[in-house]
């Protein structure tokens, strides 16, 4: 079954990036990416899913960021063409806005109850169909020649079950992502039919609970940021809405795919050939602009530079950073 439609959550305030986030979205966080031009976040994210085959994007947003997600995507207005006269380029980057623009849906999110809400949002949009599931907040870098999202199509318009995709984590960083079990079913690429869905367990109840076959001891299959969805986990949604299922105050999505798997429907999991990458902590911003630039065509520029980096004198950082 092929998957024309993508919804991509971006309503999050970003508080972890304060202050800059008090004037830009971590969703409009500049990077540049592997074509060495400079974009918001969100466009680097919505640019993925379109190169993957999606032809329709829902854009979750909240009130601060819809204005300037919006004003993102509008073409070069007539005085800005003269401004960038001679320069092809920015001629060709504001002809991309205006295509991406026309795929856009934005839905907004009224209030922060959770991300299983915020995806229950896109419910009208998803209509029915199965649609792709991505972050607004998380990039990817590809360990193969495919994207990481077309990997997440190619497993469900083979399988046609709802799928997320996962990567190999350390127990230590468990508290930061929901965590599968399952049943090694496929070698290529690494598929397990789930039979645990559990959002940030700590670490000894993953040792006795969420062991998978075939990881080394003490790695687990951690959410990726990934996953297509047939329609039945917006009825699993609607059920936590309709009964007011909240979880720490929020409505998770977890629930609503352990939900989906209780129910008897297959759910799968898939080991990505990538990397995820997270910009909404400051050291994971950083890595992120790293990661691209050295995917990019300026990489050799960037190898450069950090090789004059680590061979000067070191600098001490005052105290103060120090603590940070």
């Amino acid at each position: 079954m092929r998957v024309r439609k993508a919804v991509i959550t971006a309503a999050g305030r970003g508080t972890r990036m304060y202050p800059a986030t008090s004037t830009v979205q971590k969703e409009m966080l500049p990077l540049m990416d592997r074509d060495g031009v400079v974009k918001p976040a969100i466009q680097i994210i919505i640019e993925e899913a379109l190169s993957s085959g999606i032809e329709e994007i829902c854009l979750v947003v909240n009130k601060h960021n819809r204005a300037q997600i919006e004003q993102h995507f509008q073409p070069l207005s007539s005085e800005e063409i003269r401004q960038f006269k001679g320069k092809d380029w920015a001629l060709l980057q504001s002809a991309r806005l205006q295509s991406i623009a026309s795929c856009l849906t934005l839905v907004e999110q009224p209030v922060p109850d959770g991300y299983g809400h915020a995806v229950w949002c896109a419910r009208d949009f998803a209509a029915g169909e199965p649609f792709l599931l991505m972050l607004g907040d998380h990039i990817y870098t590809s360990g193969s020649t495919v994207r990481c999202a077309r990997q997440c199509l190619d497993v469900f318009e083979r399988t046609g079950a709802s799928l997320s995709a996962v990567q190999q984590t350390p127990s230590e960083l468990l508290h930061l992502f929901g965590t599968v079990r399952g049943k090694l079913v496929s070698e290529s690429p690494r598929t397990y039919d789930i039979d645990r869905i559990v959002e940030k367990p700590a670490q000894e109840f993953a040792e006795q609970h969420l062991r998978a076959e075939g990881l080394q001891w003490g790695m687990y299959l951690c959410f990726f940021g990934m996953h297509v969805f047939n329609p039945s986990i917006c009825d699993a949604l609607q059920f936590a809405i309709d009964h007011d299922l909240r979880e720490k105050g929020e409505f998770q999505l977890t629930s609503a795919q352990e939900r989906v798997r209780e129910s008897g429907e297959q759910y799968l999991a898939f080991e990505a050939v990538g990397d995820r990458h997270d910009i909404g902590i400051p050291f994971g911003y950083a890595q992120t602009q790293a990661a691209l630039a050295l995917s990019s065509v300026f990489r050799e520029q960037m190898l450069s530079g950090l090789v004059r980096t680590l061979a000067a004198p070191s600098i001490d950082i005052p105290t103060a950073f120090q603590d940070a």
